[in-house]
């Protein structure tokens, strides 16, 4: 390891809180959507979100869910149909989920995401236009696709994604491309002037989610760094979630609220500076402070000292 390298590193860390946000590489897809105003999206009744069964997502991991008449389902205001329900860990740094719509003979569900925090108030909000058409590949399918980076804030243990559809996506229809031209495409053909099908949009579907975490700093925060007060009505839709009491308390001993995420963050530094990857030591440093933490900095230079 070359000691002037990490004496400039050390002195970048001791003297300036964006060390390493130049040099992050991240291993997430640049194809990532951008959120609508939370203030667009529906207004869910909290006894509703509080009654549906939210199903856990650990990344990284591919998951299949199937959305029929066995599905949890919601109707209110324009929302309709089969929905799907996903907690998500948020302790794993920025999450990046791919969500695809599978079409199915002549068939889609139109995908709409509401992000909510830990206590299921409304973060961010994906309306179904954030879902593009996707044609057919060697390992894909026709389908609706889009990626979501996010990034929760420290304190929380989880987050929840809502994906449904509603009455406006029923009355519409998603032009594929018809298999003659794909494959002619493909092979380097000439492509042949055919009508291309058309997709009747559907209350029922498949959904593929794909989930991965990574310590780059995502573009869509997800909750709030400081704990609010419980007559904090800003929000569309506030639910009391059962985690709420605890992380009300978080003013006076917010150190047994983050301590868990923290180590995670730290344990992550002194890996990464053992194994001489500094670039990725200054960024996790970059993501712990960005998201509040108070020992990433002295983890650095403890570990960055020790190696020299």
């Amino acid at each position: 390891m070359n000691n002037k390298y990490l004496a400039l590193c050390l002195a970048l860390a001791l003297g300036s809180g964006m060390v390493g946000q130049a040099q992050a590489v991240s291993l997430f897809s640049d194809n990532v959507q951008a959120p609508e105003s939370v203030t667009t999206a529906p207004t869910l009744s909290g006894s509703k979100l509080q009654q549906l069964p939210w199903q856990p997502l650990v990344p990284p991991t591919s998951q299949t869910i199937k959305l029929d008449a066995n599905s949890p389902q919601l109707s209110q205001g324009d929302i309709r149909g089969a929905v799907a329900t996903i907690a998500l860990p948020a302790n794993r740094g920025t999450l990046e989920i791919t969500l695809s719509s599978l079409v199915d003979n002549k068939s889609v569900y139109a995908p709409n995401v509401l992000v909510l925090d830990e206590q299921m108030r409304p973060a961010a909000y994906y309306p179904s236009e954030r879902f593009a058409y996707a044609g057919p590949e060697v390992m894909d399918t026709d389908r609706l696709q889009g990626t979501l980076r996010l990034t929760p804030a420290l304190g929380q243990q989880q987050i929840y994604m809502l994906v449904y559809t509603t009455n406006k996506d029923l009355q519409q229809t998603t032009k594929l491309t018809a298999p003659a031209k794909a494959y002619a495409k493909g092979v380097g053909n000439a492509v042949p002037d055919i009508p291309d099908p058309i997709a009747q949009h559907s209350e029922q579907g498949t959904l593929k989610v794909v989930v991965k975490s990574d310590q780059q700093n995502g573009n869509v925060m997800i909750g709030q760094l400081m704990p609010t007060s419980s007559s904090d009505t800003a929000a569309t839709a506030v639910i009391p979630a059962p985690a709420a009491a605890p992380a009300a308390k978080a003013h006076a001993a917010p150190e047994k609220v983050l301590t868990d995420t923290e180590e995670y963050f730290n344990q992550s530094i002194r890996t990464a500076v053992k194994q001489g990857d500094i670039d990725k030591a200054l960024k996790l440093l970059d993501e712990a402070e960005r998201l509040g933490s108070t020992t990433a900095r002295e983890t650095f230079v403890g570990s960055v000292k020790s190696k020299k």
